[in-house]
Order: structure tokens, then C-alpha cells, then sequence
């Protein structure tokens, strides 16, 4: 949900259909230092009739994120491109240990596949050994459209999902590939019981279908890392599926599963069972957050 001109957008039932209608939120929820969001569910007070309604309460979310402002996500579709520009796997690896803690399924899309096929093959490698589903694909050719249609169209039922991609990866144009019928940059809203809309350039809340949401998100690089404070030191490997996976099989009972003898996160890697950019991304993350005292938050 979303704010323009002190009035948000509400998408609600109606009958069969949905319909609209703009209203504002009580002044309590700025007071309590909370907005509505994009994505989320809310209860209007309409005893004043429709044109006076207002944001009574906000529904709980499951989650939200600050930047870009998002609640309630199921899916992010993570973009990038094989080539030009060539992707920066350690911010991947950043955001989808985020996406992780939030209970936000990370999807990886690699474009422009017809640019470098042999590190397409080795990103797609490298993320399906951590649990990921991964799509190759290029809009220029057409190849793998059809596969992640294919997926929207059976995984995005009663779900809201986003695309998130550094500039130039193409992510405008595989969006408008996938959803030729929207008009993408254009407000619109969402869901259920009354889901709201964003309508500045930030974020854009589509109905795809009648419980299935689209957030188009311009400027949407890979969240806000400037400030990597998202969870605990001892929440990181948690978020990261390959290494969770192993958790308890180290010959330590404190392994950091850095470099430790014994390790079974360090073996993994040996073997290859594990890729090794994806280890040294939890190294990396592992020295920040361990560095970072707790009044920094």
C-alpha cells in the first residue's frame, strides 16, 4: 500500500468483482511511528460513508521490508544478467539470505543467457546446489520464456510476488514479456480482504489474477545493504539453505563453519557439494556481522 497525496488506495471486495476506494489512515498510526504498506491487508472504517473511509487497523504481516516498502511477500524473482552487466554474486547471496530470514522464497532468473552461456550454466549451478529453483532464459531468443511462465502460472496462485534486479540486467523487459497485458509503471492495487497500492515511483501492486499480486518495483537493486543489520550473527546460517541443511553434522558443536577441521560445511565445499562463492559469501557476512556492535543497530 501506498501513500500519494495523504491518500492510499484500497482495493476491496465487492460482489463478485473488486473496486476501489481512496481514503486516508487514522493519525494514530503515526503517532505509534507505522504506515500502511504495499501488500498489506487493513481494515477501513466506513461508518462515515465511503468518501470519508479511513485505515482503521493493519492486518499482522508476515513481513515487510523497509526499502523497498513491501509486507506480506511471498516471492522474489532475483534478476540478473549473464553478461553486460555481469552479475555481482556476493550481493545476490546477500539478498536472498535476507529474503530468507523473512520467510521470502527466492527465485533466480538469469537473462541475457545468449551473452555468456557458460556462466549462465555455472550461476544455475551454483544456486540449484543451495536449493534454488533457477530459470535461464533470454528475451532476445525467446529460450526458457516458457519455462517461468510456466511457473508463474501454477506458483503464484493467492501469492504476492516481485522482481528485483540491478539496472540494465533487463528485468523491465522480461517483465513485459511475462505480463504483456499490464501497464507497468502505472498505479493499481491488491487483495483479499482490502490490499492497498503504492503509487509513487517507488512500488506498484498489480492484480495478476483474483488472489495473485505482481509488485513492480523501479529502482529495486537489491535492497538497502549499506546497513547490513537485518538479524543476528547467529541467525546467518540459517540463510543459507545449503549450510542449514548440515547444521549439527560438524565435528564441533560451536563450529563456526568457517574453516574449522571437522566442519561439515567446509567438506561440502570440498566436495563440491556446496559452491565455493556461496561459502565465501557466508564468510564475508559472518566478518560483518560479527564486527558490528550492538548499538550500531
Amino acid at each position: 500500500m501506498g501513500l500519494l497525496g495523504g491518500l492510499y488506495t484500497v482495493r476491496v471486495k465487492d460482489g463478485e468483482g473488486y473496486r476501489e476506494i481512496s481514503c486516508r489512515a487514522r493519525g494514530v498510526f503515526r503517532h505509534g511511528n507505522q504506515s500502511p504498506m504495499v501488500g498489506d491487508d487493513v481494515i477501513l472504517d466506513v461508518s462515515d460513508g465511503e468518501q470519508n473511509a479511513v485505515i482503521d487497523e493493519i492486518c499482522d504481516r508476515k513481513n515487510s521490508l523497509i526499502r523497498p516498502p513491501l509486507a506480506n511477500l511471498d516471492i522474489i524473482f532475483v534478476t540478473m544478467a549473464a553478461s553486460s552487466p555481469k552479475p555481482m554474486l556476493d550481493m545476490t547471496d546477500k539478498l536472498t539470505a535476507i529474503l530468507e530470514h523473512n520467510d521470502i522464497t527466492p527465485v533466480i532468473v538469469v537473462g541475457k543467457c545468449e551473452l555468456d552461456r557458460e556462466y549462465a550454466a555455472l550461476i544455475k549451478e551454483t544456486y540449484e546446489k543451495a536449493g534454488y529453483k533457477v530459470f535461464v532464459l533470454s528475451c532476445a531468443t525467446g529460450e526458457g520464456i516458457n519455462e517461468i511462465q510456466n511457473y508463474i502460472n501454477t506458483s503464484l496462485d493467492g501469492k504476492i510476488a516481485a522482481f528485483a534486479g540491478a539496472s540494465g540486467v533487463g528485468k523491465s523487459t522480461l517483465m513485459n514479456k511475462l505480463f504483456p497485458t499490464l501497464e507497468l509503471g502505472t498505479g493499481d492495487v491488491s487483495r483479499k480482504t482490502a490490499r492497498g497500492k503504492h503509487t509513487t515511483r517507488a512500488v506498484t501492486l498489480f492484480p495478476l489474477e483474483e488472489n495473485s499480486f505482481l509488485a513492480d518495483t523501479p529502482g529495486f537493486s537489491m535492497l538497502d545493504f549499506e546497513r547490513f543489520d537485518f538479524f543476528d550473527l547467529e541467525q546467518l546460517p540459517l540463510c543459507f539453505p545449503e549450510i542449514n541443511d548440515r547444521i549439527g553434522e560438524c565435528k564441533y558443536t560451536k563450529c563456526t563453519h568457517l574453516r574449522e577441521e571437522g566442519c561439515a560445511i567446509v567438506e561440502a565445499v570440498g566436495r563440491g557439494e556446496i559452491a565455493r562463492s556461496r561459502h565465501e559469501s557466508y564468510v564475508s557476512l559472518y566478518e560483518t556481522l560479527k564486527n558490528k556492535h550492538k548499538w550500531d543497530k
